[in-house]
């Protein structure tokens, strides 16, 4: 456990964007050391999917580190802001979650962030615990603690409210909300992405107006999803969940960019990032090489060594190799004949009809290393197995299941 002042600043700056005040930190650290008592440090998560991804373990990390400092760090599940729904970024109006589905999401966080977090020493809290307590009384006092004015200078807000866009006053309470949990929690320190600074800073002027000390706040950066532009998020499907089976995570990594790569290398692994760059541009190390060296460390991470190396083994042998997986999914067909859209709807290989269609009209499909470009086209199956492949990634070995003799 590290305890100098020193020491700490140097690990809690480390892929930091912003410490706001850094000046405030170094007087909470010297106060807890002198006092021998850790600082509450929170983060909050709103379940609204249930999958956390490599984007969420940027600021894991940091809550690690505050773990390895000795401090007194909070998980906090916002199943109660959750269903109002984060406006950050947004354009329109977030659909409501229910208590349901919110509840649902939530529990599936405990077992994806034992993978990063050290459990015995964290807080699991909801902040429904004390939200569902509150008398209309209680909301009315904590909403005159903040001005519209204030909450109009989200830029999210008020560029909406110029575009004559809704904005509803649920909304409007969400900042504010959340700023609440860090009056209850006594926060001396909240982490978020950078996305989150307008609500981290309300909770400093909400935590004051209660007659609290403000909590120090520590933005990180927001990880790049696959297409290496947009922020990683489920609903753009440019994510890396860190419950994916090993060979999908491993071929995720390995089909992203070489630019991508050394941001992946900065955010989510411990190595000298400018010794890679140094390499990479002497030619001593091929992207190829660095690329798949990154996805064995990312997939150990989640799945350990040995599956970080079968999954590497298996891309070489499918990718480089140009073999088929060792896994393969199998379907027997009974009828003599099957249209190819039918097929990938029928093996799961495709969600929907539509999906299928687009697959093929986009020349995402072979069968037996020839290309499909027909919608229409109708397969009759053999009793020996043909490999179908959609995209980079799947494959589907099919055949005619054999009649037995009645």
């Amino acid at each position: 456990m590290v305890h100098t002042l020193e020491k700490q600043l140097e690990l809690i700056r480390r892929g930091a964007v912003e410490i706001i005040q850094e000046a405030e930190l170094a007087k909470k650290l010297e106060r807890s050391i002198k006092m021998n008592k850790p600082l509450v440090v929170k983060a909050g998560f709103d379940p609204t999917a249930p999958d956390i991804h490599l984007g969420h373990t940027v600021l894991l990390h940091k809550m690690r580190h505050f773990q390895e400092l000795g401090h007194e760090v909070v998980f906090l599940i916002g199943d109660f802001t959750g269903m109002i729904g984060d406006p950050s970024g947004r354009r329109e109006t977030r659909p409501k979650l229910t208590k349901k589905e919110v509840e649902a999401n939530a529990k599936t966080y405990e077992k994806q962030i034992s993978k990063v977090l050290d459990m015995k020493h964290l807080k699991i809290l909801f902040n429904s615990d004390w939200f569902e307590k509150m008398t209309s009384y209680d909301i009315g006092e904590l909403a005159a603690k903040q001005t519209v004015a204030r909450v109009l200078e989200r830029d999210d807000f008020m560029n909406r409210y110029k575009a004559g866009q809704e904005i509803s006053f649920l909304e409007f309470l969400y900042p504010i909300f959340q700023s609440y949990d860090s009056v209850v929690l006594k926060a001396d320190v909240e982490l978020g992405g950078t996305d989150q600074k307008f609500n981290l800073l309300m909770a400093r002027d909400i935590q004051a107006r209660y007659g609290q000390e403000s909590q120090v706040v520590i933005t990180m950066p927001l990880l790049e999803g696959l297409d290496g532009v947009q922020k990683m998020s489920k609903s753009l499907n440019n994510y890396i969940g860190i419950n994916e089976p090993a060979k999908e995570q491993f071929g995720k990594i390995m089909s992203i960019s070489d630019d991508l790569m050394l941001r992946y290398y900065e955010l989510l692994t411990g190595k000298d990032v400018n010794a890679i760059k140094d390499n990479l541009k002497m030619g001593s190390l091929h992207p190829r090489d660095a690329k798949k060296e990154l996805a064995i460390t990312i997939v150990a991470r989640y799945h350990g060594k040995d599956e970080a190396l079968k999954a590497s083994e298996e891309f070489d042998n499918v990718f480089k190799n140009k073999g088929v997986p060792s896994d393969i999914k199998k379907v027997a067909i009974e009828e003599p004949e099957v249209g190819i859209v039918e097929l990938l709807t029928r093996s799961g290989i495709c969600q929907s009809k539509g999906e299928a269609r687009r697959l093929i009209e986009q020349g995402g499909i072979s069968i037996d290393n020839i290309k499909v470009s027909d919608i229409n086209l109708k397969i009759r199956p053999r009793e020996t197995p043909s490999v179908l492949k959609a995209g980079k990634r799947a494959f589907l070995e099919f055949y005619r299941k054999r009649q037995q003799n009645t």
